[in-house]
Protein backbone atom coordinates (compact mmCIF):
# COMPACT_ATOMS: atom_id res chain seq x y z
CA UNK A 1 0.00 0.00 0.00
CA UNK A 2 1.49 3.52 -1.01
CA UNK A 3 0.82 6.00 1.47
CA UNK A 4 0.57 9.96 1.77
CA UNK A 5 2.57 10.97 4.45
CA UNK A 6 3.13 13.95 6.54
CA UNK A 7 6.05 14.55 8.94
CA UNK A 8 6.08 17.74 11.27
CA UNK A 9 8.45 19.49 13.17
CA UNK A 10 9.01 23.24 14.44
CA UNK A 11 12.48 23.27 14.74
CA UNK A 12 14.88 23.30 11.84
CA UNK A 13 18.41 23.05 13.10
CA UNK A 14 20.50 20.23 11.48
CA UNK A 15 22.70 19.62 14.42
CA UNK A 16 19.63 18.32 16.57
CA UNK A 17 18.74 15.05 16.97
CA UNK A 18 15.00 15.82 16.02
CA UNK A 19 14.95 17.26 12.95
CA UNK A 20 18.34 14.23 12.02
CA UNK A 21 15.76 11.66 12.93
CA UNK A 22 12.51 13.05 11.39
CA UNK A 23 14.21 13.49 8.01
CA UNK A 24 16.11 10.07 7.86
CA UNK A 25 12.49 8.95 8.78
CA UNK A 26 11.02 10.73 5.44
CA UNK A 27 13.34 9.72 3.41
CA UNK A 28 13.66 6.48 4.31
CA UNK A 29 10.10 5.75 3.40
CA UNK A 30 9.62 7.88 0.57
CA UNK A 31 12.60 5.40 -0.34
CA UNK A 32 10.35 2.58 0.54
CA UNK A 33 7.91 3.98 -2.69
CA UNK A 34 5.83 6.62 0.22
CA UNK A 35 4.64 10.06 -1.12
CA UNK A 36 6.43 12.01 1.67
CA UNK A 37 6.03 15.76 2.38
CA UNK A 38 8.11 17.58 5.87
CA UNK A 39 6.77 20.41 7.30
CA UNK A 40 8.89 22.66 9.08
CA UNK A 41 9.49 26.82 9.74
CA UNK A 42 10.86 27.93 6.75
CA UNK A 43 14.24 27.57 6.36
CA UNK A 44 16.36 27.10 3.52
CA UNK A 45 18.76 24.64 5.47
CA UNK A 46 16.37 22.16 5.09
CA UNK A 47 15.02 23.20 1.65
CA UNK A 48 18.57 22.08 0.59
CA UNK A 49 18.69 18.98 2.21
CA UNK A 50 15.57 17.67 0.32
CA UNK A 51 16.54 19.59 -2.79
CA UNK A 52 17.25 16.41 -4.32
CA UNK A 53 14.93 13.63 -2.85
CA UNK A 54 11.40 12.21 -4.05
CA UNK A 55 10.74 14.28 -0.47
CA UNK A 56 8.19 17.68 -0.65
CA UNK A 57 8.83 20.37 1.56
CA UNK A 58 5.95 22.75 2.39
CA UNK A 59 7.25 25.49 5.46
CA UNK A 60 4.64 26.80 7.99
CA UNK A 61 5.44 29.60 10.44
CA UNK A 62 4.07 27.01 13.41
CA UNK A 63 4.60 29.97 15.51
CA UNK A 64 3.24 28.47 19.05
CA UNK A 65 0.62 26.12 20.18
CA UNK A 66 -2.73 28.30 19.37
CA UNK A 67 -1.59 29.12 15.87
CA UNK A 68 -4.89 29.19 14.01
CA UNK A 69 -3.41 30.28 11.07
CA UNK A 70 -1.17 28.09 10.87
CA UNK A 71 -3.10 25.26 11.60
CA UNK A 72 -5.91 26.05 9.01
CA UNK A 73 -2.97 25.92 5.96
CA UNK A 74 -2.06 22.38 7.29
CA UNK A 75 -6.12 21.49 7.44
CA UNK A 76 -6.02 22.76 3.37
CA UNK A 77 -2.59 20.79 3.03
CA UNK A 78 -3.85 17.86 4.30
CA UNK A 79 -7.19 18.20 2.33
CA UNK A 80 -4.88 19.01 -0.99
CA UNK A 81 -2.37 16.18 -0.70
CA UNK A 82 -5.00 13.51 1.13
CA UNK A 83 -2.67 12.66 3.73
CA UNK A 84 -3.47 9.46 5.67
CA UNK A 85 -0.68 10.03 8.50
CA UNK A 86 0.69 12.44 9.81
CA UNK A 87 3.67 12.03 12.56
CA UNK A 88 4.15 15.11 14.24
CA UNK A 89 8.16 15.66 16.34
CA UNK A 90 7.92 18.31 19.13
CA UNK A 91 4.59 19.97 21.06
CA UNK A 92 3.90 23.02 18.80
CA UNK A 93 3.27 20.14 15.60
CA UNK A 94 1.47 18.19 17.37
CA UNK A 95 -0.92 20.83 18.47
CA UNK A 96 -1.28 22.50 15.10
CA UNK A 97 -1.36 18.62 13.73
CA UNK A 98 -4.09 18.55 15.79
CA UNK A 99 -6.37 21.44 15.55
CA UNK A 100 -6.62 20.97 11.80
CA UNK A 101 -8.49 17.96 12.38
CA UNK A 102 -10.86 20.28 13.73
CA UNK A 103 -11.00 22.28 10.51
CA UNK A 104 -11.96 19.28 8.36
CA UNK A 105 -8.22 17.78 8.06
CA UNK A 106 -8.47 13.83 8.53
CA UNK A 107 -5.41 11.37 9.34
CA UNK A 108 -4.26 9.20 10.95
CA UNK A 109 -1.94 11.01 13.51
CA UNK A 110 1.05 10.18 15.32
CA UNK A 111 3.18 11.89 18.10
CA UNK A 112 6.48 11.01 18.27
CA UNK A 113 8.45 11.19 22.39
CA UNK A 114 12.08 11.29 22.89
CA UNK A 115 12.74 12.93 25.99
CA UNK A 116 12.03 10.96 28.98
CA UNK A 117 10.61 13.62 30.86
CA UNK A 118 7.01 12.85 32.27
CA UNK A 119 4.24 14.35 29.85
CA UNK A 120 3.55 18.07 31.47
CA UNK A 121 -0.04 18.40 32.81
CA UNK A 122 -1.25 20.92 30.26
CA UNK A 123 0.85 18.26 27.26
CA UNK A 124 -1.53 15.52 28.95
CA UNK A 125 -5.14 17.27 26.99
CA UNK A 126 -3.08 16.41 23.30
CA UNK A 127 -1.87 13.10 24.05
CA UNK A 128 -5.22 11.79 25.52
CA UNK A 129 -7.31 12.90 22.94
CA UNK A 130 -8.98 10.74 21.20
CA UNK A 131 -7.89 12.04 17.43
CA UNK A 132 -4.24 10.74 18.16
CA UNK A 133 -3.19 7.29 16.72
CA UNK A 134 -0.49 5.98 18.27
CA UNK A 135 1.83 7.87 20.69
CA UNK A 136 5.73 6.56 19.18
CA UNK A 137 8.11 6.71 21.84
CA UNK A 138 11.87 6.21 20.73
CA UNK A 139 12.57 3.61 23.49
CA UNK A 140 11.11 1.43 25.70
CA UNK A 141 12.13 3.70 28.87
CA UNK A 142 9.99 6.39 27.14
CA UNK A 143 6.91 4.38 26.71
CA UNK A 144 6.65 3.56 30.63
CA UNK A 145 7.29 7.21 31.36
CA UNK A 146 4.42 8.10 28.66
CA UNK A 147 2.17 5.15 30.22
CA UNK A 148 2.71 6.51 33.58
CA UNK A 149 1.96 10.50 33.18
CA UNK A 150 -0.53 10.48 30.74
CA UNK A 151 -2.36 7.25 32.25
CA UNK A 152 -2.92 5.99 28.38
CA UNK A 153 -4.02 2.22 27.38
CA UNK A 154 -0.86 0.25 26.48
CA UNK A 155 -1.98 -0.52 23.23
CA UNK A 156 -1.66 3.18 22.59
CA UNK A 157 2.19 4.09 23.12
CA UNK A 158 4.39 1.59 21.28
CA UNK A 159 8.16 1.60 20.69
CA UNK A 160 9.60 2.40 17.44
CA UNK A 161 13.77 2.77 18.16
CA UNK A 162 15.23 5.60 17.03
CA UNK A 163 18.14 4.86 13.60
CA UNK A 164 21.31 5.77 12.51
CA UNK A 165 22.01 6.03 8.88
CA UNK A 166 24.78 2.73 8.93
CA UNK A 167 25.60 3.96 5.19
CA UNK A 168 26.55 7.54 6.62
CA UNK A 169 28.28 6.73 9.94
CA UNK A 170 30.01 3.54 8.03
CA UNK A 171 33.85 3.15 9.76
CA UNK A 172 35.55 2.46 5.94
CA UNK A 173 33.58 6.02 4.30
CA UNK A 174 34.92 8.53 7.06
CA UNK A 175 37.65 10.78 6.97
CA UNK A 176 39.00 10.05 10.52
CA UNK A 177 41.37 12.56 10.57
CA UNK A 178 39.61 15.82 9.08
CA UNK A 179 38.05 16.96 12.75
CA UNK A 180 41.41 16.18 14.38
CA UNK A 181 42.94 18.94 11.84
CA UNK A 182 40.91 21.30 12.50
CA UNK A 183 41.66 20.91 16.34
CA UNK A 184 45.07 20.65 16.04
CA UNK A 185 44.78 16.70 17.86
CA UNK A 186 47.92 14.74 16.33
CA UNK A 187 46.33 11.18 15.50
CA UNK A 188 48.69 9.52 17.61
CA UNK A 189 46.99 11.50 20.93
CA UNK A 190 44.18 10.03 23.02
CA UNK A 191 41.14 12.03 21.85
CA UNK A 192 37.32 11.39 24.21
CA UNK A 193 34.58 12.96 22.45
CA UNK A 194 31.17 14.10 23.92
CA UNK A 195 27.82 15.99 22.57
CA UNK A 196 25.52 18.27 23.70
CA UNK A 197 26.21 20.64 26.22
CA UNK A 198 23.23 21.10 28.15
CA UNK A 199 23.58 20.71 31.97
CA UNK A 200 21.70 17.08 31.97
CA UNK A 201 24.04 16.36 29.51
CA UNK A 202 26.26 16.14 32.49
CA UNK A 203 29.63 17.92 31.01
CA UNK A 204 30.22 19.12 33.72
CA UNK A 205 30.73 15.85 35.60
CA UNK A 206 32.39 14.54 32.70
CA UNK A 207 34.93 17.65 32.99
CA UNK A 208 35.67 16.56 36.95
CA UNK A 209 35.82 13.18 35.68
CA UNK A 210 38.80 13.91 33.68
CA UNK A 211 40.21 15.96 36.34
CA UNK A 212 41.10 11.96 37.49
CA UNK A 213 41.41 10.94 33.77
CA UNK A 214 44.57 12.96 32.67
CA UNK A 215 46.31 12.04 36.40
CA UNK A 216 46.53 8.13 34.87
CA UNK A 217 46.72 9.00 31.31
CA UNK A 218 48.16 12.41 30.92
CA UNK A 219 48.13 12.77 27.29
CA UNK A 220 44.34 12.19 26.72
CA UNK A 221 42.55 14.98 25.05
CA UNK A 222 38.85 16.06 25.39
CA UNK A 223 35.99 17.59 22.99
CA UNK A 224 33.26 18.98 23.97
CA UNK A 225 30.91 19.36 20.79
CA UNK A 226 27.39 21.63 20.49
CA UNK A 227 27.59 24.58 22.18
CA UNK A 228 24.73 26.84 21.45
CA UNK A 229 26.61 29.75 21.36
CA UNK A 230 30.35 31.52 21.36
CA UNK A 231 29.58 32.47 24.96
CA UNK A 232 28.75 29.40 26.20
CA UNK A 233 31.64 28.15 24.53
CA UNK A 234 33.93 30.57 26.82
CA UNK A 235 32.13 29.55 29.68
CA UNK A 236 32.84 25.79 29.04
CA UNK A 237 36.68 26.12 28.58
CA UNK A 238 36.91 28.79 31.65
CA UNK A 239 35.36 26.57 33.59
CA UNK A 240 37.48 23.68 32.29
CA UNK A 241 40.49 25.77 33.14
CA UNK A 242 38.91 26.48 36.47
CA UNK A 243 39.53 22.77 37.62
CA UNK A 244 42.91 22.71 36.07
CA UNK A 245 42.18 21.37 32.25
CA UNK A 246 42.92 24.45 30.75
CA UNK A 247 45.07 22.29 27.58
CA UNK A 248 43.70 19.63 25.76
CA UNK A 249 40.46 20.39 26.13
CA UNK A 250 38.34 22.01 23.37
CA UNK A 251 34.87 22.86 22.81
CA UNK A 252 33.23 23.79 19.59
CA UNK A 253 29.23 24.74 18.21
CA UNK A 254 27.04 22.36 17.18
CA UNK A 255 28.14 20.73 13.91
CA UNK A 256 26.80 18.95 11.12
CA UNK A 257 29.58 16.69 9.96
CA UNK A 258 28.70 14.42 13.15
CA UNK A 259 30.15 11.04 11.39
CA UNK A 260 33.89 13.08 10.80
CA UNK A 261 33.47 14.35 14.48
CA UNK A 262 33.16 10.93 16.05
CA UNK A 263 35.16 8.80 13.96
CA UNK A 264 37.89 11.49 15.00
CA UNK A 265 37.30 9.98 18.71
CA UNK A 266 39.18 6.99 20.26
CA UNK A 267 36.01 6.77 23.01
CA UNK A 268 32.48 8.56 23.13
CA UNK A 269 30.57 9.30 25.89
CA UNK A 270 27.56 10.30 27.48
CA UNK A 271 27.26 11.12 31.13
CA UNK A 272 23.32 12.74 30.87
CA UNK A 273 21.97 11.95 34.09
CA UNK A 274 18.18 13.44 32.82
CA UNK A 275 16.20 13.34 30.07
CA UNK A 276 17.72 10.80 27.79
CA UNK A 277 15.83 8.72 25.38
CA UNK A 278 18.45 6.53 23.85
CA UNK A 279 21.53 9.14 22.97
CA UNK A 280 21.86 9.47 19.53
CA UNK A 281 25.38 10.55 19.75
CA UNK A 282 25.79 6.87 21.29
CA UNK A 283 24.20 5.05 18.67
CA UNK A 284 25.88 6.98 15.93
CA UNK A 285 29.32 6.22 17.51
CA UNK A 286 28.41 2.98 18.04
CA UNK A 287 27.88 2.25 14.26
CA UNK A 288 31.45 3.50 13.71
CA UNK A 289 32.61 0.68 15.85
CA UNK A 290 34.12 3.23 18.16
CA UNK A 291 33.92 1.94 21.96
CA UNK A 292 31.62 3.96 24.52
CA UNK A 293 30.41 4.79 28.03
CA UNK A 294 26.89 5.64 28.95
CA UNK A 295 24.66 6.60 32.05
CA UNK A 296 22.17 4.05 32.52
CA UNK A 297 19.21 6.74 32.39
CA UNK A 298 16.58 6.64 29.91
CA UNK A 299 16.48 3.84 27.00
CA UNK A 300 20.41 3.52 26.97
CA UNK A 301 20.66 0.22 28.78
CA UNK A 302 18.62 -0.92 25.97
CA UNK A 303 21.27 0.04 23.11
CA UNK A 304 24.12 -0.69 25.46
CA UNK A 305 24.65 -4.77 26.97
CA UNK A 306 26.89 -3.05 29.17
CA UNK A 307 30.57 -5.15 29.42
CA UNK A 308 29.18 -6.93 25.93
CA UNK A 309 29.37 -3.44 23.02
CA UNK A 310 29.58 -0.71 25.48
CA UNK A 311 30.40 0.18 29.28
CA UNK A 312 27.07 1.43 31.51
CA UNK A 313 27.90 3.30 34.12
CA UNK A 314 25.38 5.14 37.05
CA UNK A 315 24.59 8.88 36.41
CA UNK A 316 26.61 11.24 38.08
CA UNK A 317 29.30 9.25 39.20
CA UNK A 318 32.24 10.76 38.44
CA UNK A 319 34.01 8.20 39.79
CA UNK A 320 32.39 5.17 37.70
CA UNK A 321 33.00 7.73 34.22
CA UNK A 322 36.41 8.61 34.95
CA UNK A 323 37.58 4.42 35.65
CA UNK A 324 35.55 3.25 32.61
CA UNK A 325 37.57 6.26 30.20
CA UNK A 326 40.20 5.06 31.37
CA UNK A 327 39.64 1.95 31.28
CA UNK A 328 38.98 1.61 27.67
CA UNK A 329 41.85 3.79 26.83
CA UNK A 330 43.83 1.47 28.26
CA UNK A 331 43.29 -1.97 26.79
CA UNK A 332 43.25 -1.77 23.45
CA UNK A 333 41.84 -4.99 22.53
CA UNK A 334 38.47 -4.69 24.66
CA UNK A 335 38.07 -1.56 23.32
CA UNK A 336 38.39 -2.62 19.36
CA UNK A 337 35.99 -5.98 20.42
CA UNK A 338 33.64 -3.70 22.25
CA UNK A 339 33.90 -1.18 19.00
CA UNK A 340 32.86 -4.66 16.29
CA UNK A 341 30.30 -5.72 18.24
CA UNK A 342 28.79 -1.77 18.77
CA UNK A 343 28.27 -1.79 14.72
CA UNK A 344 26.66 -5.18 14.80
CA UNK A 345 23.93 -4.27 17.37
CA UNK A 346 23.39 -0.96 15.62
CA UNK A 347 22.80 -2.76 12.39
CA UNK A 348 20.88 -5.39 13.33
CA UNK A 349 18.28 -3.35 15.17
CA UNK A 350 18.80 0.31 15.27
CA UNK A 351 19.11 1.30 11.76
CA UNK A 352 17.46 3.84 10.17
CA UNK A 353 16.25 1.12 7.43
CA UNK A 354 14.59 -1.11 10.35
CA UNK A 355 12.96 2.20 11.88
CA UNK A 356 11.43 2.93 8.53
CA UNK A 357 10.41 -0.78 8.39
CA UNK A 358 8.61 -0.59 12.04
CA UNK A 359 6.71 2.83 10.92
CA UNK A 360 5.63 1.49 7.43
CA UNK A 361 3.84 -1.11 9.55
CA UNK A 362 2.29 0.68 12.07
CA UNK A 363 1.58 3.62 9.54
CA UNK A 364 -0.40 1.09 7.20
CA UNK A 365 -2.05 -0.84 9.51
CA UNK A 366 -3.64 2.77 10.95
CA UNK A 367 -5.10 3.27 7.41
CA UNK A 368 -6.37 0.04 7.31
CA UNK A 369 -8.35 0.68 10.25
CA UNK A 370 -9.38 4.33 9.75
CA UNK A 371 -10.84 3.00 6.55
CA UNK A 372 -12.47 0.36 7.79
Amino acid sequence: MTLRIAHVLEKTSLATGSVRQMLEAARELSRRGHQVVVVTRPDPRIALELAHTPVHYHPLPLRHELDWLSARQFAHLAQKMQLQVVHVHKGIAHAVALAATFMGARYALFVNRGVSFPVGFFSRFKYRSARVTKVVAVCEAIRQVVLRSTGLPAEKVVTVYAGVDTERFHPQRVDTFAFRRELGVAPHVPLVGHVGIRDWKGWRELLAAFVEVRRKLPAVELVLVGCSSKTQREAVLQYAASLGLGSGVHATLARTDMPEVLAACNLVVDPSWAGTGITGTIREAMALEKPVVATTVGGNGELVQDGECGLLIPPRDVASLAAAIVRLLSDAELARGLGQAARIRVVAGFSTAMRGQRLESLYTQAVKNFLA
